[in-house]
């Protein structure tokens, strides 16, 4: 569903494309080689409040900072974005995510720590070591083959909990990271669960870090399907009424309300109301490739005029003193040797075969109808030669000859009235559409329909769709077109 977020609206490139950003891209950064760099190393801004800025913080692609409690869903929001799992990736109602994740393209599935993020010199992360090996050890980058990703990048952090023993107990300084991430991300978007709004103390010290970039910020107001319509109404106004104590801001929040996650809603009474909030939010998120010129430039000039304020001076004669050549050649070694060593290894690791752990209860599962997921969801009846969805399909074509068929075949309009009865969200619904539409032509017939029925029935039980439709389940009397087709 997301893999339009990846193109310009209507599938055609916008005048200049590619090429014009570029050129803006390489105009900002000798903007600020030339002009704003020797001022702020002039007056040692990158000591005392952010260091400088790199190629890669010009280049990298526009990105998106979730913020939120514990089982707000914000990693759960990004499988939704993205329809897949991604390395690192861990979903339950107790804390989960303790680490910050950057979630990114990548041509092969992998993941990478912290301490090997930071020296390489292709992702904007360099000067997140400052944060030391505390962070450092709850710190990956996340990579897979997703088109998503070719647009955007998604930056997933742990889940904030309340207590002044949670804060230290980071080992590291939260709220300072959050504010370096504020600073280079295009959105922020702060999550919240229907059934928890309170603020605790250090998601308010979080907010705060936000100061200064409020109009990166967005609200996502998430699980709402699980209030009814007068519930809704009063969770919505104590979130505003919260929020307004910690962002000082004279314009108001947007708030984005609905269930962000492909299973059905648990109160439809809103359904509407989530779908027009999920279509702003996708357009959002949409627009920021776009945008992300023009966010760069603005801050850089937040930049310059930082700058141009002199900085305290501080006293450091009564540090030892230290050995230039010494410091020089381990920085040499981190900043250019250890990222060498890096792209051979994505060398070897491609080039190698991949091998996975043998032996004891592995070899039990590898193989054959205990292999998980074998005979399940999509893949039931693969080996099996009769049609899948043939058991069931007297019941579905009961259903299709009450949906006023003309010349054998349902319009869209009619099958949306009963596919809408299973209440998976239209992203979901839309997907199920395109593959029991086997023929394109907009209509259903009673195969197409009972195989809609039968996909319907998959998710329901808790199974993913499968991205194309495979060969056992195309409806017998499509099998002779598709395969011409193909």
């Amino acid at each position: 569903m997301f893999s339009w977020l990846g193109r310009q609206a209507g599938g055609r490139e916008r005048p200049g494309g590619a090429d014009a950003v570029q050129t803006v891209t390489g105009g900002l950064r000798s903007l600020y080689l030339r002009k704003v760099l020797p001022l702020e190393e002039a007056y040692r801004f990158h000591e005392f409040h952010s260091p400088a800025l790199e190629d890669a913080d010009f280049e990298n692609k526009p990105m998106i900072l979730l913020v939120g409690q514990y089982s707000t869903g914000k990693t759960t929001f990004i499988r939704y974005l993205l329809e897949q799992d991604f390395p690192g990736m861990r979903i339950g109602p107790e804390p989960t995510t303790d680490s910050f994740i950057a979630v990114m393209y990548g041509d092969t599935e992998g993941s990478t720590p912290g301490n090997a993020l930071v020296v390489d010199p292709k992702k904007p992360f360099r000067k997140l070591s400052r944060f030391g090996n505390a962070f450092l050890n709850r710190f990956m980058c996340s990579q897979l083959p997703n088109q998503v990703l070719k647009s955007i990048s998604i930056i997933d952090s742990p889940g904030i909990l309340s207590g002044e023993k949670q804060r230290i107990s980071r080992g590291y300084d939260f709220c300072q990271v959050l504010q370096w991430f504020a600073e280079r991300v295009d959105r922020i978007i702060l999550l919240f669960d229907a059934h928890k709004l309170d603020i605790s103390d250090e998601f308010s010290e979080a907010i705060k870090a936000f100061r200064g970039q409020d109009d990166k910020i967005r609200v996502v107001l998430n699980k709402a399907d699980q209030v009814d319509t007068q519930q809704l109404m009063r969770v919505y106004g104590a979130l505003m009424w919260s929020l307004g104590k910690v962002i000082n801001t004279p314009e108001v929040l947007r708030v984005y309300i609905g269930s962000f996650w492909a299973q059905p809603l648990q109160n439809t009474d809103n359904r509407r109301l989530f779908e027009a909030e999920a279509q702003d939010l996708f357009r959002d998120i949409q627009s920021l490739p776009q945008k992300a010129a023009v966010r760069k430039l603005n801050d850089l000039i937040k930049r310059a005029r930082l700058a141009k304020e002199q900085l305290e001076n501080y006293d450091f004669t009564k540090f030892h003193s230290l050995k230039p050549k010494l410091i020089e050649a381990v920085d040499n070694m981190l900043s250019s040797k250890i990222s060498s060593l890096m792209s051979l290894i994505s060398q070897e690791e491609t080039s190698m075969p991949t091998q996975l752990v043998q032996g004891g209860a592995f070899d039990g599962t590898a193989e054959g109808p205990f292999n998980q997921g074998y005979g399940e969801g999509a893949k039931e009846g693969a080996d099996e030669e009769e049609w899948v969805v043939a058991k069931d399909k007297p019941v579905y074509d009961e259903l299709f000859y009450t949906l006023s068929p003309v010349n054998g075949k349902i319009s869209g309009v009619n099958a949306k009235k009963e596919m809408v009865t299973s209440k998976l969200p239209n992203s979901v619904l839309g997907k199920i559409w395109k593959l029991a539409d086997c023929d394109c032509d907009g209509m259903l017939d009673e195969e197409e329909f009972a195989l809609a029925k039968h996909l319907i029935k998959i998710k329901l039980d808790g199974y993913e769709l499968p991205n194309s439709l495979p060969p056992h389940l195309v409806p017998p009397s499509h099998r002779k077109s598709l395969s011409k087709a193909d």
